[in-house]
């Protein structure tokens, strides 16, 4: 690192830390953070969210970035988010409750943010207001609107975006290959997608209890409706102690779109990306659904159960004819069908004769780095961290991934409403029903609007 910028990171994170010491913040910790002064180049990173999933994201960000803050609105993540950085990067980061507090650091570079999905795009669109980079987990949004907002801003900041989408760098290179053979013209042209991804847990009745002392429960629900915190481990629900929060949250509308968006966020990616459909959608989505509770109007009547749709059968029509079907039965995976033949690729498996056939006839030598914008496919952090260092926008990018994400959430109105949705992807409006066309975005609640 040049002496200017080793001065200049070491006088901005001193600054910071003098703020931090005068909020009034429930509880902030801090500390002379050794990052800072790192002989070498490394970015300065921090951390919104360091619960379950992000003890995976944060070691990935480590390896190639300086994390010197951490934020979390439960004080137990929060503690063992600075504990993981102190024993993998041998200092003792600063520790916020609130993540605008974070933003607010001038040192810090870039922000993952592993958060519940609802928190994704307001700390997203702040972030890159205050002029980070940014690194999210999927699926990046909670309706249409936000993927619109988020994309806005992303325009205006010029910033770099990269969404956690891995399927599109690793296991094995399995999807990319297969987006590689489907482009080649492997299997002819498409004329089906399926798509696996399994069914979503029911639960019993969940009873009220108090909130965690260590839980900012108000915050935790940001935009969501005020409600009664409900305990866990009854049904299917035996591994978590709590319920709406963490882990769980996946199983309720009002803070995610179920095992739609769950996993379809990563399965309904790689078919729109093997179908050239990253600026594109459907124009029709129908189908059926089982629900644990009772809906109307496309709203649950009980609160005190999960309500996303726990089994589920939906197909998408594109202007090109091709179908891709998102169902909850079946192999976990995504089959591609060619008027030529089929592949079938999972995290575990490539298969299908255009595959068997790659021994004889292999790809282009540039077919992988092509797809891959001109990148050798590695780590999915690795991929992002290199495109901050040259400006470019990461594989798994904030556009293509607001158009997988919108045919998810279509097919979760389609479904809550009990009825076919027509889908103008031009205009990015639902054609001839407004009260579809209402659920392209949701009310926020006061003081946490997403502003953009």
């Amino acid at each position: 690192m040049s002496t200017s910028r080793f001065n200049r990171r070491k006088f901005l994170q001193g600054s910071a830390q003098v703020v931090a010491a005068g909020l009034t913040v429930p509880y902030v910790f801090t500390s002379v953070s050794p990052a800072a002064e790192s002989k070498n180049d490394r970015p300065i990173v921090g951390c919104i969210g360091t619960g379950d999933r992000w003890h995976a994201v944060g070691p990935q960000a480590m390896r190639f970035g300086d994390v010197v803050a951490v934020c979390d609105v439960d004080k137990s993540h929060l503690e063992n988010g600075q504990k993981l950085v102190e024993q993998t990067q041998k200092h003792k980061p600063d520790a916020y409750e609130d993540y605008r507090k974070l933003l607010d650091r001038k040192d810090i570079e870039i922000v993952t943010i592993v958060t519940p999905d609802h928190w994704h795009v307001k700390c997203a669109i702040e972030a890159l207001k205050a002029g980070k980079d940014v690194y999210c987990e999927k699926p990046l949004t909670l309706t249409i609107d936000e993927g619109k907002k988020v994309s806005k801003v992303l325009k205006e900041t010029g910033r770099v975006f990269q969404v956690g989408t891995q399927q599109r760098s690793e296991m094995g290179n399995r999807f990319i290959d297969a987006v590689a053979l489907i482009r080649d013209g492997r299997i002819g042209k498409i004329q089906k997608v399926t798509c696996v991804i399994g069914e979503a847990p029911t639960s019993a009745k969940l009873p009220k209890t108090p909130v965690p002392s260590e839980l900012n429960w108000d915050m935790w629900l940001g935009q969501a409706p005020m409600t009664d915190y409900v305990q866990g481990g009854f049904g299917n629900n035996k591994k978590y102690k709590e319920s709406r929060t963490h882990y769980e949250f996946r199983w309720w509308y009002e803070y995610s779109g179920g095992k739609m968006t769950d996993w379809g966020a990563h399965h309904v990616d790689i078919a729109h990306w093997a179908l050239g459909a990253d600026n594109t959608g459907p124009t029709s989505i129908e189908g059926k659904a089982e629900f644990p509770v009772p809906y109307k109007n496309g709203m649950p009547t009980e609160n005190d159960r999960y309500n996303v749709a726990h089994q589920f059968e939906i197909t998408c029509k594109f202007a090109d004819g091709v179908l891709l079907e998102i169902r909850s039965s079946g192999e976990n995976g995504i089959t591609f069908q060619g008027d030529k033949g089929e592949i079938f690729v999972s995290r575990g498996a490539l298969r299908g004769k255009a595959v068997d056939e790659m021994k004889q006839k292999p790809l282009p030598a540039d077919a992988i780095t092509k797809l891959y914008k001109g990148k050798q496919p590695g780590s999915h952090m690795g991929n992002f961290f290199a495109c901050v260092k040259d400006r470019t926008q990461p594989i798994s990018d904030v556009y293509s991934h607001h158009r997988a994400m919108s045919t998810l959430h279509l097919a979760n109105i389609a479904i809550r409403l009990g009825r076919k949705i027509q889908w103008d992807p031009a205009k990015e409006e639902i054609v001839g029903d407004s009260e579809a066309n209402s659920f392209l975005s949701r009310e926020q609640r006061k003081g946490y609007e997403i502003v953009a």
